[in-house]
């Protein structure tokens, strides 16, 4: 349309004005090679930096016994600072690794601010104190990559994880813990990628990750940089790709350890306020139309692929990054006018562009996943089609609908239709990340799937030496067909949270003054799997070979399913893809026996995924040496069906047949 056309106008624009002033993106979005601390070869270390409002800039640390004046930065073109500081007699370099720094910034009113670059590679928060200090990481013997990445997989099934409350231990868990406790986890599972969330430094740990105040320092409440780069390497060796949680739609408001207020301003990276400023996160928006903004955010992209070898990036906040309004008040129903008008922000639409073109172009197999709650068109649309460029974006509705049916409907009340509708509402041609629940459906406040469903009485019968509650029974089976029916007809790919795929209890509450800095909410128990007698182990084993059957008949990366039956009464889903058939019964109280369904290719099936074995923990009532057969109509020659004559015998099952 018209408005894909003038935006992809100003893309094409920003590229020349890249290619005339910079010699192209390659260079500039290498920029963390020249901007902060740089050793050169001959051990000179340069720094520089942009501070367009400082009246002076100086540098202090253990190196010159913080001395505020010593060493002061020379004043260049365009708002930038440089010093370059000569090897010592020893030619060793005049700072040292792992010692502090900081930049003193003089201001036009006199005043004098200490500041940490916004370029640091590395910040840590001693012990007692509040603030982050700025650590120069360059070490003698850096961590080098063994393992080449893995190559972009077909059909993408994402683990999302958080370091930190990777362990059963109520504590800060670190990237090595990570690395030998929870990798294999993820292999067994068949996950065969890792979205990482809460990497770039963020001071307050209860924000999740989402308030960062050092955008190119890994944060250092888990570990060292190289322990995080082994993190990623050790992934790729067992065929894993892993994404970094990027967040490049705000920033925290710190400003002693955050880039908030820098060079003095209300602005430098960020737009004045009240434009540069979030109403509901208190963070500062970032001015999209900055050149040095520009090199600050791509080069921040460039520096985590190379650096780090990430494989690609889930953008958060997209939303909001791509509305003036930044979503608050808007119910999106699907109307073009709220895409398409003067709510857009257009300078953020073409650093998205900007930023997609350059990772595609620069890695072909990188994979960029956007956060978008809108429904904006061509968001998933390549970004020479005018679109955005993004591989996939998040199915957000879905978990928001299971939530709501487990709160609001009785099991007679739920709508299949609507159910169906909900998992397939998406754009043909824009690939969707589908889920059941992530981080967001159960921080405090809210609580997991599991939870919901079988609330308390989880602390008190989850053991298989007991039997079954009708409580615990309704839990386990719906839980098992919520997230089956979410992975095979919701999307293009398929995402869980850490834990979720065994049912993990209770909710997400970060230490905080509220809870006393209690860490009992903010861990992951995989302890629970390892009592083999709990029932956690049975949903472990479903969500494992879910996928893994997945993984061998490619469904999410084949075309759309085909529903044949949305059958309100009797609360069946059938619906066939990637020549797999599934059928889904959610009656609560009646199983269907001799039970007729239509598919499209005659033959014979047999059954690949059975929700109701025992071992997933189920009643195993089925003899899975069963063949089906098709039979034609007799009305139609041409249509064949399927009798099945047991979806279960009993209610809440679910079964995935394969021809043979």
């Amino acid at each position: 349309n018209i408005a894909s056309y003038l935006l992809y106008g100003l893309f094409e624009k920003r590229l020349f004005l890249l290619e005339e002033a910079e010699g192209g993106f390659d260079q500039f979005t290498r920029s963390y090679r020249t901007f902060g601390v740089n050793r050169m070869a001959d051990n000179r270390l340069v720094l520089r930096e942009w501070a367009p409002a400082a009246e002076a800039l100086f540098l202090t640390g253990d190196f010159n016994g913080w001395d505020n004046f010593s060493h002061p930065y020379e004043k260049k073109e365009f708002g930038k600072w440089e010093l370059c500081l000569p090897p010592k007699h020893d030619k060793s370099p005049a700072i040292e690794h792992n010692t502090k720094l900081k930049v003193v910034v003089h201001t036009k009113k006199g005043e004098r601010l200490y500041r940490i670059s916004p370029w640091a590679k590395y910040a840590i928060q001693t012990e007692k104190q509040v603030i982050y200090d700025w650590v120069h990481w360059d070490p003698p013997q850096p961590y080098l990559h063994i393992h080449p990445r893995p190559k972009k997989p077909q059909s993408l099934r994402i683990y999302e994880s958080h370091v930190g409350i990777a362990s059963p231990d109520p504590k800060v868990a670190s990237y090595t813990n990570f690395t030998t406790n929870v990798l294999p986890r993820i292999k067994d599972l068949g996950y065969n990628c890792i979205q990482l969330m809460a990497v770039m430094e963020h001071a307050y740990y209860a924000s999740f990750g989402y308030q960062v105040t050092s955008f190119f320092a890994a944060s250092s409440r888990y570990g060292t940089p190289e322990e995080l780069k082994q993190l990623i390497d050790t992934a790729h060796s067992l065929d894993i790709v892993v994404l970094l949680d990027v967040v490049h739609s705000h920033a925290s408001q710190n400003t002693e350890d955050g880039l908030n207020s820098f060079d003095g301003s209300d602005s430098c990276f960020f737009h004045s306020p009240p434009r540069g400023e979030h109403a509901l996160w208190g963070s500062r928006l970032f001015n999209y139309s900055s050149w040095e903004v520009l090199r600050f955010l791509l080069s921040n992209l460039r520096w985590w692929m190379e650096e780090y070898r990430f494989d690609g990036f889930r953008f958060d906040g997209v939303t909001s990054m791509m509305y003036h309004h930044h979503g608050i008040g808007s119910m999106f129903s699907g109307d073009y006018s709220e895409y398409f008008g003067l709510q857009v922000d257009e300078d953020s639409l073409v650093y998205l562009m900007t930023a997609n073109h350059v990772l595609h172009t620069l890695y072909p197999d990188c994979i960029t996943i956007a956060e978008d709650v809108s429904g904006m068109p061509a968001v998933c649309r390549s970004v020479a089609e005018g679109g955005l460029g993004f591989d996939y974006r998040l199915a957000m509705a879905i978990p928001d609908k299971w939530i709501q049916i487990l709160k609001e409907l009785a099991d007679e009340a739920w709508d299949m239709g609507n159910i169906v509708y909900t998992l397939t509402n998406r754009r043909y041609g824009e690939n969707c990340i589908a889920y059941a629940e992530s981080h967001d459906q159960f921080v405090v406040g809210d609580k997991s799937l599991a939870f919901w469903l079988m609330d308390k009485e989880m602390y008190t019968n989850m053991s298989s030496l007991i039997p079954m509650t009708p409580v615990i029974d309704r839990g386990i089976q719906l839980h098992k067909m919520i997230r089956l029916l979410t992975h095979a007809l919701g999307g293009e790919g398929y995402l869980n949270f850490m834990g979720n795929e065994f049912g993990h209890p209770e909710w997400l509450d970060f230490p905080r003054k509220g809870n006393n800095e209690s860490y009992h909410y903010a861990r992951r128990q995989y302890n629970l799997l390892d009592t083999d007698h709990l029932r956690y182990r049975q949903l472990y084993d479903f969500d494992r070979d879910m996928n893994r059957t997945e993984d061998k008949y490619g469904w999410l990366a084949a075309p759309p399913a085909f529903v044949s039956a949305k059958h309100e009464g009797d609360k069946v889903i059938v619906f066939e893809r990637g020549n797999v058939l599934f059928l889904l019964n959610f009656h609560p109280t009646r199983s269907q026996t001799n039970y007729r369904v239509a598919v499209a290719s005659p033959g014979k099936y047999t059954i690949k995924l059975d929700s109701d074995e025992v071992q997933y923990g189920g009643h195993g009532r089925l003899d899975h040496n069963t063949e089906f057969f098709t039979e034609p109509q007799p009305f139609n020659e041409r249509d064949n069906s399927m009798l099945v004559r047991n979806i279960s015998e009993r209610e809440n099952s679910m079964l995935l047949l394969s021809q043979l």
